[in-house]
């Protein structure tokens, strides 16, 4: 049984043990927890290659004592060309290849974006400092997980035709094995080159330039026009109050807006009791609700229907949770949405803690690996309709929606807690399963990320839109749940992929950090 891990100097957690170390290492030098993100962010990008990408984008919440905490959006705009007469003939945006990869990789602009909040703060480290581990790790070669070696033959059909795909993932021709070791030698360069140019010339610079001739060569929309317009910024962060704490989250084009609403909800039925049939039910009904509305409602945030705040107010999420049946769940399915994606907290010896999400949306995004670069690029975009009369209508310049949502909340007693998860669908579940675990219903932190979890809908490829279950449940909670309506699934893991990789931080008044890593994933919390 793992136990709630403790420090008082500094912890990073993160799905990749590789990347949580490298935040450490970050504040053991005295880096702040920004530089410790980006060190980590950059080593995960290449340690776990399935899951994430410099070539996708990235989200961040950023706590610093005493201040409000600052969001950055890092979302790729749909490029110039991709519009739907680029599509036409089409039913839907091709999901691989180089017609996927139609928006702009927004997460090196976070970094950058990042960094300049923090730079108020004292900027102790060096940019080359910061990706020297990633650098290393591309250069020196990665050890294969199972999950990446998983995902690389469940995927091949896919993947193996791709630009650039087999040529770096599967060396030899083949699906690399579980302890193999893998080199990206071109991606340690394409590193290196921004330790010397600066993170600026990803987008405007000899990267920026190299990486848009190549996808236009590929047949893609995007150009290096499209890169040098873009850059990352700083939005005003959603947020709900619960009982003893307000939770924060990113707004659109994000489903944060559902993440808070399933806890806003929630709270109002009043749950007390742990791991039983009313905790659980409760969180699943009130996921329903706030899907509903994301659903409606969550788009490009220059085009939202309705102020995303506006679901938040006690009123509004009174009235939904009156709408839940206490013994009967509500019809379902709705439409749900895949996605693969990393999430990672950190928490400096100062008290300043970020939040933050990095991802590719499929796993290997669209599978196009820029043999100039060596950088795989996403396929975000593909979560555009060629439909103009869709919420999520496909326009030039638009911001496609996304899965994506790091999560932070401030206590009245002043702790301060990061946390979240990857999982698509499964993010704003977990991050209810996780929240309210540790924090309603007073279940220590690793116990919370540990206990067994569920998944209304579908994640990882599945298509089925079940409430699926962890067996490790008791029977009789889940006779019970089925006994009320729920369609349930049991799966044959005690410790599924499919609920995702979570993690979380909690920083005390005190001093005392507290951190919880999944034993679904391949990472660990790093403390000093």
């Amino acid at each position: 049984m793992l136990k709630t891990v403790y420090g008082t100097q500094g912890m990073m957690v993160a799905p990749h043990h590789l990347a949580a170390q490298a935040g450490r290492e970050i504040l053991r030098e005295g880096g702040n927890a920004v530089e410790a993100m980006v060190a980590a962010a950059a080593t995960i990008a290449v340690v776990y290659p399935h899951m994430n990408s410099i070539g996708g984008d990235g989200f961040w919440l950023i706590h610093e004592p005493g201040k409000a905490p600052v969001a950055i959006d890092a979302c790729g705009r749909a490029a110039t060309n991709a519009t739907r007469d680029f599509y036409a003939g089409l039913e839907a945006i091709p999901s691989r290849g180089p017609t996927a990869a139609l928006t702009s990789a927004g997460t090196i602009g976070g970094w950058a974006e990042a960094l300049q909040v923090a730079a108020v703060w004292g900027q102790t480290l060096p940019l080359s400092r910061l990706l020297e581990s990633a650098t290393g790790h591309a250069r020196n070669g990665i050890v294969v997980t199972e999950s990446q070696s998983a995902l690389t033959s469940a995927k091949l059909a896919q993947l193996n035709d791709q630009p650039g795909f087999a040529e770096i993932f599967m060396p030899g021709g083949a699906v690399p094995a579980p302890g193999s070791l893998l080199r990206q030698t071109t991606l340690a360069n394409t590193l290196e080159q921004l330790s010397r140019a600066g993170l600026d010339d990803f987008y405007r610079g000899e990267l920026g330039r190299a990486m848009g001739d190549e996808l236009m060569r590929l047949g893609s929309p995007l150009t290096a026009a499209d890169l040098a317009s873009y850059s990352a910024s700083r939005v005003k962060p959603l947020e709900v109050e619960v009982r003893g704490a307000k939770i924060f989250n990113l707004p659109p084009p994000t489903q944060g807006l559902a993440s808070l609403m399933i806890l806003g909800i929630f709270d109002q039925l009043g749950v007390i009791e742990s791991e039983e049939f009313d905790h659980l039910h409760g969180l699943i009904e009130s996921t329903k609700r706030a899907f509903r509305v994301r659903d409606r409602y969550v788009t490009d945030p220059d085009r939202l229907p309705a102020d995303p705040q506006s679901f938040l107010t006690p009123t509004r999420l009174k009235k939904l949770a009156s709408e839940i049946d206490p013994a009967t769940a509500l019809p379902w399915p709705d439409p749900a949405s895949p996605g693969d994606t990393i999430w990672m907290g950190c928490i400096d010896r100062e008290g300043r803690a970020v939040s933050f999400i990095q991802s590719i949306y499929w796993e290997f995004g669209s599978g196009v690996v820029l043999r100039e670069t060596g950088i795989n690029w996403q396929n975000r975009g593909i979560s555009f309709s060629l439909d103009p009369n869709a919420l999520q209508a496909l326009e030039p310049g638009r911001k496609p929606f996304h899965t994506l949502n790091p999560a932070l909340a401030q206590f009245d007693d002043g702790r301060v807690m990061s946390y979240g998860t990857m999982g698509g669908e499964g993010q704003p579940q977990t991050q209810a399963a996780v929240f309210s675990r540790y924090a309603m219903l007073g279940q220590p932190l690793q116990q919370a990320v540990t206990a067994p979890r569920w998944l209304l809908g579908r994640t990882w490829g599945d298509t089925s839109t079940t409430l699926k279950l962890e067996n490790r449940f008791d029977p009789k909670l889940v006779q019970q749940l089925r006994d009320a309506g729920h369609k349930v699934e049991l799966l044959d893991e005690a410790f599924s992929d499919t609920m995702g990789h979570a993690g979380a931080l909690v920083l005390r008044r005190n001093g005392v950090i507290e951190g919880a890593a999944d034993p679904r994933s391949d990472g660990c919390v790093a403390a000093l």
